[in-house]
């Protein structure tokens, strides 16, 4: 009966998933578990081939290859992502994840590896707006519950409400709204793939809101080995080489 339960024991040890740990635990296993959305373009998705690629993939692989494992990527629901972690689901969360105060209550987090900024876009031919002061009487395409919306409201501007980015972008260009504050690397990713829309960018706001790489709890030396190759892959131009190929330029900062 004893070999018994011991053999059960074992049975239920090896189909059990292994609990998010150390840096020892991580190389133990050979694998960086990574939670990820694979929903949100350009960091996380899924290309035609229905592989998951991504910004945050390509940072995720390239942390896991210096730290000697292989980066292995779980995927679930924005809303779900931290909480996994706090479950053990996975090592670190790569998704966009804005360092704040309360959030490094519950957890640890990387240096920023990615930083997006308030961005002020207009139409090209456009010379009447060229600073957040200038909104004043204009009319703002923006959602009613983002922080930008909020932004323009404060500055003075008549909002028109749309469901995101891609919908404040179009209001612009059709001259439906004067102008949207919206988020640098949505329009870096919009221009990359759009280079000939006639919408630019006239003020940035320079307080960006930085995101890193978020791990469990009183773990230094995980998080000390994923600033370490942080370090490296922007020493030796793999980060340049990775944010040139989904924004056009540097967006550590």
């Amino acid at each position: 009966m004893t070999r018994l339960l011991a053999a059960l024991t074992l049975a239920l040890l090896a189909s059990a998933p292994a609990l998010a740990g150390s840096l020892a635990d991580v190389k133990a296993a050979g694998t960086l578990r990574i939670g990820t959305e694979g929903t949100y373009a350009p960091f996380t998705f899924h290309d035609q081939s229905g592989k998951l690629v991504g910004f945050d993939v390509e940072i995720g692989e390239a942390i896991a290859k210096r730290l000697g494992v292989k980066a292995e990527f779980v995927e679930g629901k924005w809303d779900g992502l931290i909480a996994g972690l706090g479950a053990d689901r996975y090592d670190a969360v790569i998704n966009q994840v804005g360092i704040t105060a309360e959030r490094k209550q519950r957890f640890d987090f990387s240096d920023p590896y990615i930083t997006s900024k308030a961005v002020l876009v207009v139409k090209n031919d456009d010379a009447a707006i060229t600073s957040f002061d200038d909104l004043k009487g204009k009319r703002a395409a923006q959602s009613l519950t983002s922080n930008y919306g909020r932004m323009a409201e404060a500055a003075g501007a008549s909002l028109v409400a749309t469901e995101g980015f891609d919908q404040s972008i179009q209001l612009v260009l059709t001259g439906r709204a004067d102008a949207t504050i919206n988020d640098s690397l949505s329009f870096l990713d919009f221009k990359k793939h759009q280079p000939n829309a006639p919408v630019k960018v006239v003020a940035s706001r320079e307080d960006g809101a930085p995101s890193g790489v978020i791990v469990q709890k009183d773990n230094p030396e995980l998080v000390a080995a994923i600033n370490a190759a942080l370090k490296d892959i922007k020493s030796d131009g793999t980060y340049q080489k990775i944010a040139d190929a989904y924004f056009g330029e540097d967006v550590s900062q």
